[in-house]
C-alpha cells in the first residue's frame, strides 16, 4: 500500500489527552506576563514584588477554580513532578503509619515509578476501580497513602474517586489523585487530600504542574530544601508560564460545559463509526462513565506503531498504546489491566479547535488504512 498522505487534507491534531494546543487566552496572559515576570518574586524590591503579585494572583485563580485555599496549593515545573512529589512527599510524611503506598493497576508511569513496591488494586474490563479489592488493600496494616488517577489518561473511564476516597477515611488513609485529565473538563471529584493536575492537559502551556496537599495532611519534602513542609519545586518557576496557566484554565473552565456536550457528542459518533466500519475491533473504556473528549479503540492483526505512522502520514496525529511508555516498546499497562486487546491500539483525544469535519476525514482514512495493513501483514 502507497503511504503518500492526503494532499487534499490539512494536519489534524488528535492527541489532546498528551498536550493540548494552547488556548489564545494563555498566549496572551504569558506576553503581558513576560515584561513583569521575570524577576524572583521573593525578592523585596520592585521587581520582585511586582513578580510576587502576579503568582499569587495567579495562585487565587487556580485555588478558586480547585475549591481549596490557596496556601495549599503550589506549582512545580511538570505535573509529573507534581504527582510524584505528592507521592514521595505524603509517604515520607506518614512514615510513622507505614511505608506501603496502595494504587490501582491503571495510574500514570509517574506514580508507578515514584513508588514501584506499591500495592496494586486491579480493574474491571471497562477500567474501573474493584472497590471491594481497593477496600481490602487500604484497611490493611502499614499503609501509608492511596493513589486513585482520577479518570484514566488512556482509556477515559472516570474512576469512582468519591467512593474510594470514603474507603480511605474510614481507614485513616490519606487519599492522592492525579486529575490531569479532569481539571479544566469536568468537576473535581470531592475527598482527595492530595491533587495534582498539569496546565498543558487543559490548554496552558507546557512546564507548569499544580499541587495541593490539604490542610492537615502530613506531607514532608522529598527533596533538600530549607522549609521541608511546605511543598514548592526545586529552583525558580517560569512565572509568565504559570500566570498563562491560571489564564487558560479560567477560560476552560468557563467553556467546559459547552465543549463537553460538544466533544461528547462528536466521541460518540467516533465510537459508532469505528465500530460499524472496521472489522475485528474493540472500542475500549467505559462508554457512559467516561472523559468527554478521549476514544480508545485496538484492532486485531493490526500493529499499532504501524497504524499511527500510516495515519501521520495521512495527516493525523494519534497516540497508540501507552504514549507515556511507548520508548519501552511494551504493551500498555492500563489495557494489560484491564484484560482487553492491548495491541493495535489508537488513542484518539479532541480538543476546542477540533471540528466534526476533522473528525468525518478521519473516519473515512482509517478502515482503508487499517485494512492495507492487515493485507501487507498476510491477514
Amino acid at each position: 500500500m502507497d503511504y503518500t498522505g492526503d494532499p487534499a487534507g490539512q494536519p489534524v491534531y488528535l492527541d489532546a489527552a498528551s498536550a493540548a494546543p494552547l488556548h489564545p487566552i494563555a498566549r496572551e496572559a504569558m506576553l503581558a506576563a513576560l515584561a513583569d515576570g521575570w524577576a524572583d518574586p521573593a525578592r523585596l524590591y520592585a521587581a520582585g514584588r511586582r513578580a510576587q503579585q502576579l503568582l499569587e494572583a495567579a495562585s487565587a485563580v487556580v485555588a478558586e477554580i480547585l475549591s481549596v485555599r490557596v496556601d495549599e496549593l503550589s506549582f512545580w515545573h511538570s505535573g509529573t513532578s507534581a504527582a510524584q512529589a505528592a507521592v514521595l512527599g505524603g509517604l515520607k510524611g506518614r512514615r510513622r503509619a507505614g511505608s506501603t503506598l496502595v494504587r490501582s493497576a491503571i495510574e500514570h508511569s509517574s506514580v508507578i515509578l515514584a513508588a514501584p513496591d506499591a500495592v496494586e488494586v486491579g480493574v474491571d474490563r471497562l477500567g474501573r476501580l474493584d472497590l471491594d479489592a481497593w477496600q481490602a488493600a487500604v484497611s490493611a496494616p502499614g499503609v501509608a497513602l492511596a493513589s486513585l488517577i482520577s479518570a484514566s489518561h488512556e482509556v477515559g473511564t472516570v474512576q469512582p474517586v468519591e467512593e474510594a476516597a470514603g474507603l480511605c477515611s474510614e481507614a485513616g488513609v490519606p487519599l492522592f489523585v492525579d486529575a490531569a485529565q479532569t481539571v479544566g473538563r469536568s468537576p473535581v471529584p470531592r475527598g482527595w487530600d492530595l491533587l495534582s493536575a498539569s496546565a498543558h492537559k487543559w490548554g496552558g502551556p507546557p512546564g507548569v504542574g499544580v499541587l495541593v496537599v490539604r490542610k492537615g495532611v502530613r506531607w514532608i519534602s522529598p527533596h533538600p530544601q530549607d522549609d521541608l513542609y511546605r511543598p514548592r519545586p526545586q529552583g525558580a518557576l517560569d512565572l509568565p508560564a504559570v500566570v498563562a496557566a491560571a489564564a487558560s484554565l479560567r477560560a476552560v473552565s468557563a467553556e467546559a460545559r459547552a465543549e463537553g456536550v460538544r466533544l461528547t457528542a462528536l466521541v460518540d459518533h467516533i465510537r459508532q463509526t469505528v465500530a460499524a466500519t472496521v472489522p475485528d475491533v474493540e472500542i475500549v473504556g467505559d462508554p457512559v462513565q467516561r472523559l468527554p473528549h478521549l476514544v480508545t479503540f485496538s484492532c486485531l492483526y493490526v500493529d499499532g506503531e504501524a497504524l499511527l505512522h500510516a495515519l501521520d502520514r495521512h495527516g493525523f496525529a494519534v497516540s497508540s498504546g501507552s504514549s507515556c511508555t511507548s520508548s519501552t516498546l511494551r504493551p500498555s499497562h492500563v489495557l494489560e489491566a484491564m484484560g482487553v486487546l492491548s495491541h493495535g491500539n489508537v488513542r484518539v483525544s479532541l480538543h476546542r479547535d477540533t471540528t466534526s469535519a476533522e473528525v468525518e476525514r478521519f473516519l473515512a482514512v482509517l478502515p482503508g488504512l487499517v485494512a492495507g495493513i492487515r493485507k501487507e501483514a498476510g491477514f
